[in-house]
């Protein structure tokens, strides 16, 4: 192996276009020629010993090998960042940018306000505020902290359990004078419903009951949606009933009102994710304990 081409500026090229798929674009984002970008790909080549990337006329893709070299790269690349911050934090005021993903909703509704209130508190710290209800890989993504709502799979993350966002059966008002009040779980079933198609058993909704029974009910509807925001709006514009959360606003001015109240829906668990190698960073954890302090005082949230 020739170490000699194993410079971390050929590893950021490599990323870069690993990411973009594109010699041109990664050369005018670099402000380099072309063919600047391909002599650091070959010789990166060249010093690992292996094809990294597949080239065609219109695309670069990886290879297995550079899939798992990008992998890697990638954890490289972000350590040496964080050794050159934490150099910089224990000389200084925390600075530069901190990377946040956020589920849509909660992010539209609750968190801009926080991190508003946050940067008024860190004037130096940037935050990257990533809206997305996917789940991403946060490191291939770039990400530092991510928030997210329902059950994880990240294992490999610093896991901060927050709490807990109650769910609440609802319905529009003029909705309800319609189509009539449920009286007890099987009546659902008559109901109009927003299903969120991207959500796994969203097509049913499961109550409990105060002596533990669990009672499923069936639901469809003719609005299917892959948006929070679009359910919440959906159900304030009487277009069903069915489980939201993030609601408490729309119950306090009287856009929807709750049903079956004596029964319970299944909470959603509320959770800071954090790539392990960034948790130490000063701006990273002054914003992980900020959040962690703030959104548990939420309406709607409930403490861990």
């Amino acid at each position: 192996m020739d170490n000699a081409g194993l410079s971390l500026d050929r590893m950021r090229t490599f990323v870069r276009v690993a990411e973009r798929g594109n010699l041109s674009m990664v050369a005018r984002e670099l402000s380099v020629g072309q063919s600047t970008v391909t002599r650091h790909l070959n010789e990166l080549e060249e010093a690992v010993g292996v094809p990294l990337l597949s080239r065609t006329t219109r695309r670069v893709t990886l290879t297995d090998e550079g899939s798992r070299y990008y992998t890697n790269c990638l954890q490289i690349l972000r350590l040496v960042e964080q050794a050159a911050e934490e150099a910089r934090d224990a000389r200084q005021a925390p600075a530069g940018a901190v990377r946040l993903s956020c589920t849509a909703a909660l992010g539209v509704m609750h968190i801009t306000r926080l991190i508003f209130e946050f940067q008024d508190k860190h004037p130096d710290i940037r935050v990257d505020l990533n809206l997305t209800d996917e789940r991403i890989d946060l490191v291939r993504e770039g990400i530092d902290v991510a928030l997210r709502l329902g059950p994880l799979a990240d294992s490999s993350m610093k896991l901060h359990a927050l709490g807990d966002s109650h769910r609440l059966l609802v319905g529009a008002p003029s909705y309800l004078s319609v189509y009539g009040r449920p009286e007890r779980p099987a009546d659902l079933s008559r109901y109009e419903s927003v299903v969120m198609f991207n959500v796994a058993g969203s097509d049913q909704i499961i109550l409990s009951s105060h002596d533990g029974t669990s009672l499923m009910v069936p639901v469809s509807g003719k609005l299917r949606v892959d948006h929070g925001l679009a359910a919440r709006e959906a159900f304030a514009a009487g277009r069903g009933i069915g489980p939201a959360h993030l609601v408490h606003d729309l119950l306090d001015n009287g856009q929807l009102e709750v049903r079956l109240g004596d029964y319970g829906l299944a909470p959603v668990p509320v959770s800071l994710l954090i790539v392990p190698e960034r948790a130490a960073i000063a701006r990273v954890r002054l914003l992980v304990d900020f959040l962690a302090a703030e959104i548990s005082k939420l309406p709607g949230i409930r403490r861990a």
